[in-house]
């Protein structure tokens, strides 16, 4: 307790810095694949912090680390964001980095610069309290996430080999614990019909009718999806339809529909293909697409879109930790929960079965949209969360 307490009065002596650290993120525009300047920053604070093993990977993710320890803890924070959408319905300027009335304002305060602002002062006073306990605390600033989750840290398992033991993700949660979200999974449904004068449209086989057909029986299937008792429900949803033809005079003979899939507990990917199959018959090619932008650095690393479910018990000891942090800190067991969104963990927990927790500063409903902000109080106890886990583990 007396360390807890210690960090506590720390991580509330770095308040004010925890939000200027994120100010100064704000204020540098960082959506995917154009994250290089926010990056840079991000290592400025660090080194400025007294970090010293601070380094930029081959993908461009920013890896820091704290002590020396025989295990390892990885604390995750992606530092791209989405766009800022239609700006007159800003109430302040997106990338103003605004500080005012206990908030801090702007792009990213939320998802998600929010938790690594406090990652930054976390790696302060952990290396100013000399940590040398049984973990190598790895904070890791990850680029792409907003375009395909998880592939960053594919990257750090396979290619820079940081397995962590356990991890924190430090998304939006409200200052819950959490401990599993559904996956998801994209596919391309490719129609073939026989063009006709537009005149005559007996001659030809539309594939507008072929895909409404398609579409009528998603509706259906999304009704009935696997449902898990933590998780929730899967769901399916098409969100596009592109026809081709020779003319707007003629029947289209080329079309593709894009199929959003969420998937709950026991649902895989040959599960979902196979459900669209039973529908789709053989007339239509279904295909996973394969993501392959290139970073920043100018790095293509390819991934399948299908990112998969996880979730750990609640008696897991990763879970049990997080809940004695929050207890030594605040007084109380957190609200244990889980995300509706996709996050990192598809990757750390889904494909490679680390076991991972959620804990981050912000409100998820800020998330993506106008007027994004973040409570200062969440950036100073996620601070605190940060630094007492190691301990605590």
């Amino acid at each position: 307790m007396k360390i807890a307490k210690l960090i506590k009065d720390k991580a509330r002596e770095y308040r004010d810095y925890t939000a200027e650290c994120l100010s100064e993120m704000i204020k540098i525009p960082s959506v995917s694949c154009e994250e290089e300047a926010v990056v840079i920053k991000i290592k400025e604070l660090l080194e400025n912090a007294g970090v010293l093993d601070v380094r930029i990977d081959g993908l461009g993710n920013l890896i820091a680390r704290v002590g020396n320890g025989p295990k390892i803890l990885a604390i995750d924070a992606h530092i791209d964001t989405v766009g800022t959408g239609d700006e007159s319905q800003w109430d302040t300027a997106p990338f103003f980095g605004l500080i005012k009335d206990g908030w801090v304002h702007g792009r990213g305060t939320v998802d998600q610069e929010g938790g690594a602002a406090s990652m930054i002062a976390a790696a302060r006073i952990l290396t100013e309290m000399n940590y040398a306990g049984k973990y190598s605390v790895y904070f890791t600033f990850t680029v792409m996430e907003e375009d395909c989750d998880g592939m960053c840290w594919e990257y750090l398992i396979n290619e820079e080999k940081l397995v962590p033991d356990f991890a924190v993700i430090t998304e939006p949660t409200n200052l819950g614990l959490y401990r599993g979200h559904r996956g998801r999974m994209e596919m391309e449904l490719y129609y073939t019909g026989l063009s006709a004068h537009g005149s005559a449209p007996e001659r030809g086989k539309n594939v507008v009718y072929s895909g409404s057909r398609v579409a009528l029986e998603i509706e259906k299937l999304n009704e009935c999806l696997r449902t898990d008792e933590f998780l929730g429900k899967g769901t399916i949803a098409p969100t596009l339809f592109r026809t081709v033809s020779p003319s707007l005079c003629a029947i289209p003979d080329q079309a593709r529909m894009h199929i959003d899939r969420r998937l709950t507990w026991g649902e895989t990917k040959e599960s979902a293909i196979t459900e669209l199959k039973n529908i789709c018959g053989n007339d239509v090619t279904i295909e996973v697409p394969e993501y392959n932008s290139p970073s920043y650095k100018g790095t293509v690393y390819k991934i399948e879109k299908y990112f998969p479910t996880w979730k750990i018990e609640e008696n897991h000891p990763l879970v049990q930790a997080g809940i004695e942090t929050h207890r030594q800190l605040f007084g109380d067991a957190p609200r244990i929960d889980k995300w509706t969104f996709s996050t990192n963990g598809v990757s750390i927990c889904g494909r490679h079965k680390i076991p991972c927790v959620g804990f981050g500063p912000g409100n998820e409903v800020y998330a993506h949209a106008p007027n994004e902000k973040v409570r200062i109080d969440h950036l100073e106890k996620a601070t605190a969360f940060y630094a007492l886990l190691p301990y605590i583990l």
